[in-house]
């Protein structure tokens, strides 16, 4: 057998085929022949198979009631970041406007990093390190 014929039997692969007899009457049969309490069984999996869906939706939809009202609780970004855009340094010089703008925004989210890993000695260093180059961009504005 080459390639060509195994292409030609893949093509008549794809034809439908009509069934040698009818096939209804045998799904008849078998569907009838069912015993009353599997048959009550049956029409019963699709209720209880609701009600579990029913009661899982109700968990979910509680349970991210009580993740927002949580979260309504604790202070925001944009609440956190009011008082701190007020009291944002912005330089003199236009070319250092960008980068302070990055370094405010960067110890803004370490602080709060912080508050959720306090004892992270890795965030308290980028902490430090950012602050200090906050301190170096404001000596190049106040040199410049």
């Amino acid at each position: 057998m080459n390639e060509f014929e195994w292409r030609r039997q893949l093509r008549d692969l794809r034809r439908p085929v009509a069934p040698r007899r009818d096939l209804w009457p045998d799904i008849e049969a078998t569907l009838g022949g069912l015993d009353a309490p599997a048959a009550r069984a049956a029409s019963r999996a699709p209720q209880w198979l609701a009600a579990a869906a029913v009661a899982a939706l109700s968990l979910l939809s509680v349970g991210f009631g009580l993740l927002q009202s949580r979260r309504a609780a604790e202070p925001g970004l944009a609440t956190m970041m009011a008082p701190a855009a007020r009291a944002a340094w912005k330089p003199s010089d236009p070319r250092l406007a960008g980068a302070a703008i990055e370094l405010d925004a960067a110890r803004l989210e370490l602080r709060q990093a912080m508050r959720q890993a306090p004892d992270s000695t890795a965030l308290q260093r980028l902490l430090e390190r950012t602050e200090q180059q906050q301190s170096r961009l404001r000596h190049l504005d106040q040199a410049g």
